[in-house]
């Protein structure tokens, strides 16, 4: 049993198949240490491996966290929304390969005529952040956003590195999948992902789920000090000044932001990355042809990436594992991790989905501890 709360104990609830125990433990003790409330879930050819959840869902420790209790994601999102536009390059109304100006003539102002979709998806576009300065809620006016970045020149020639689009890329994505499809990726998202699959991830969430999304709770601001050694990390990171409360307002909620303000369950999570890892199906519902998310998955960059400053091998939109750092031992691995500690990926090879969410965020913008044991404990039952 984990350590006590102001309540009582912590209860691990939920189920993990036979041979999958360790993956219950290392979540129990995760919970001895700076954990509130989270849920991990994993997914393999469609049958659940391991659903378990515990803690809970608000700062005063009065709601408990349930089986399909939504956190906010943050980067997460972004593995998401990178789907709905394969999805997209499946259906022939979108090409990796074309300018982005091609579906949006004034993106190309500036000096940004020959950004291509998959180079917008793997942060090549010199877009990392806003050079005016902006406030967290500006980004719930998407069109506002779009309009600063449309009249800014690049940071950096497109194509020629990746400077990770932390916000940005949720407008700018967002923009183009509209103007390719009619459709927001919001609504997308619902009708062609999470409704045929029953997962539980939203892009503007409506308001009759708020009464199950937790409560995030933020590090102290001084727990994270960056040295900023570029314009670019400066753009990205400083503009607006963190504050991973805000996604506790409504309007952050209710907005589409397709880079930040996802709102899942882990069991929804793993659903989705379950279905890329089994050749884009899931229980009948197929995603994706092989050949498109061979595509999606496929490199379009590699380097040192000028916000992280770490070397990065981009997809179009996934972070892949080539180094075996993140998702486990599998350089196949692929998926997308949010500030704070949430991720989401596929192993193919395994043919496993993995979704893990919490609301106690910690300060390090990729690899906290607590996914990290989760997923060495996950390692140890193949």
């Amino acid at each position: 049993m984990a350590k006590p709360s102001d309540t009582g104990p912590i209860e691990i609830q939920g189920y993990t198949e036979a041979g999958f125990e360790s993956v219950r433990i290392a979540f129990e003790k995760n919970f001895l240490g700076d954990e509130v409330g989270a849920s991990i879930a994993v997914i393999g050819e469609g049958r659940t491996l391991v659903d378990l959840w515990a803690g809970h869902a608000d700062r005063a420790r009065a709601m408990p966290w349930r089986r399909d209790t939504l956190a906010n994601v943050w980067s997460t999102t972004k593995g998401v929304s990178s789907l709905c536009c394969a999805m997209l390059v499946d259906r022939g109304e979108l090409d990796y390969e074309e300018a982005v100006a091609h579906y949006w003539p004034e993106f190309g102002a500036h000096g940004k005529g020959k950004v291509t979709v998959a180079m917008l998806l793997s942060h090549q576009a010199g877009l990392s952040g806003p050079c005016e300065p902006v406030a967290w809620l500006d980004y719930c006016d998407a069109e506002k956003i779009n309009d600063l970045l449309l009249a800014q020149e690049p940071l950096f020639e497109p194509g020629s590195a990746s400077g990770y689009h932390a916000t940005t890329f949720g407008p700018l994505v967002g923009g183009l999948f509209r103007r390719a499809s009619g459709r927001s990726i919001g609504n997308f998202l619902r009708d062609e992902i999470a409704g045929p699959l029953a997962a539980d991830f939203f892009i503007g969430l409506p308001e009759s789920e708020e009464y199950r999304v937790a409560e995030m709770i933020g590090y102290d601001i001084g727990a994270m000090s960056v040295e900023f050694a570029n314009e670019v990390q400066r753009c990205a990171l400083a503009n607006p000044e963190a504050n991973p409360e805000i996604s506790n307002e409504r309007a952050w909620r209710a907005a589409e932001i397709p880079s930040v303000n996802g709102q899942a369950s882990a069991t929804g999570i793993a659903k989705i990355y379950g279905a890329l890892a089994n050749d884009g199906v899931l229980k009948g519902t197929r995603l994706l042809s092989p050949e498109t998310l061979a595509k999606a998955t496929e490199l379009r960059h590699k380097g040192i990436d000028r916000v992280f400053m770490l070397p990065f091998e981009w997809g179009a939109g996934f972070i892949r594992n080539v180094h075996k750092v993140l998702y486990g031992p599998n350089p196949h691995a692929f998926g997308h991790t949010g500030y704070g500690g949430s991720y989401g990926f596929a192993d193919p090879e395994r043919r496993i989905g993995v979704g893990y969410v919490m609301n106690k965020m910690g300060a390090s913008l990729i690899g906290d501890t607590r996914g990290a044991n989760l997923i060495r404990a996950l390692d140890a039952c193949f």
